[in-house]
């Protein structure tokens, strides 16, 4: 494998994040880092743009064979920003998004501005990896995301995938060495059911805090990532973006 790589960054969890600063500890080990990350937190976001207000790009890390912008807006403007205007010229060999704080499996791929982020690489026909690790903690432990997630970047730059490939990468919040290895898995069906807390600010206004929870509809499917995750396992899920229902095709042509 080639030294000469060119690794684009980016996340959900803004450039100051302890989980940005161990991505660019694995891709930095593969070749040279280019990023671009949110100024400020935008998890939750999903494929999210902005379309009504300006975008400000700043430079604010840069060494050698790395160098780092903040962006004013979501990770899925990041990277429209590194492909569509900062890097047209560059050849990128592999994105990589995260390292998030906090777990991306099951239904949470949908919300994720981490995920969003490598999806939208992907349709740009990059091999992408979004990155998670099950610890929300500002100062959370990322050895073992750090070490699982070099392992599976070494393996997609050293084998020519089919593409597009975005893979939705999750680690789980255990001692390294704890970590019983790598398994493929599906995504899990599942779904949140979200509570409001009302409170009341010193104007006498309501305001609300969103919370919830999190329902697995299948914990005991051995080949899904949550039970992957659950047992001790990094859980690796290939995401395509194709949401047809192909099930219902026949059904509804008959139907309507």
């Amino acid at each position: 494998m080639s030294s000469k790589k060119l690794i684009f960054l980016t996340n959900d969890d803004s450039y100051r994040s302890k989980g940005f600063a161990a991505a660019i500890e694995v891709a930095r080990q593969f070749g040279r880092v280019i990023a671009i990350a949110p100024e400020t937190p935008q998890s939750g976001m999903s494929q999210a743009i902005t379309i009504h207000n300006p975008l400000r790009l700043n430079k604010v890390r840069e060494e050698e064979g790395v160098l780092v912008y903040s962006l004013n807006g979501t990770p899925v403007d990041c990277v429209k920003m590194a492909f569509d205007h900062l890097f047209v010229d560059e050849k990128i060999d592999l994105v990589i998004s995260g390292i998030n704080h906090g777990s991306n499996a099951a239904v949470n791929v949908l919300y994720s501005g981490t995920m969003g982020a490598a999806i939208e690489a992907a349709f740009y026909n990059i091999p992408s990896i979004g990155l998670s690790l099950t610890d929300h903690d500002l100062d959370a432990n990322f050895e073992g995301a750090v070490k699982y997630g070099s392992q599976i970047v070494k393996a997609v730059l050293d084998n020519d995938l089919p593409r597009p490939l975005c893979l939705n990468v999750n680690v789980p919040d255990i001692p390294c060495n704890e970590i019983k290895g790598i398994r493929i898995a599906r995504q899990t069906r599942g779904y949140w059911r979200e509570e409001f807390f009302k409170r009341t600010d010193p104007h006498g206004k309501d305001y609300f805090w969103l919370t919830g929870a999190f329902s697995n509809a299948e914990p005991e499917a051995e080949e899904s990532d949550e039970w992957a995750l659950a047992n001790g396992y990094v859980a690796v899920v290939p995401v395509q973006v194709d949401l047809t229902a192909y099930n219902q095709m026949e059904h509804l042509k008959v139907l309507l």
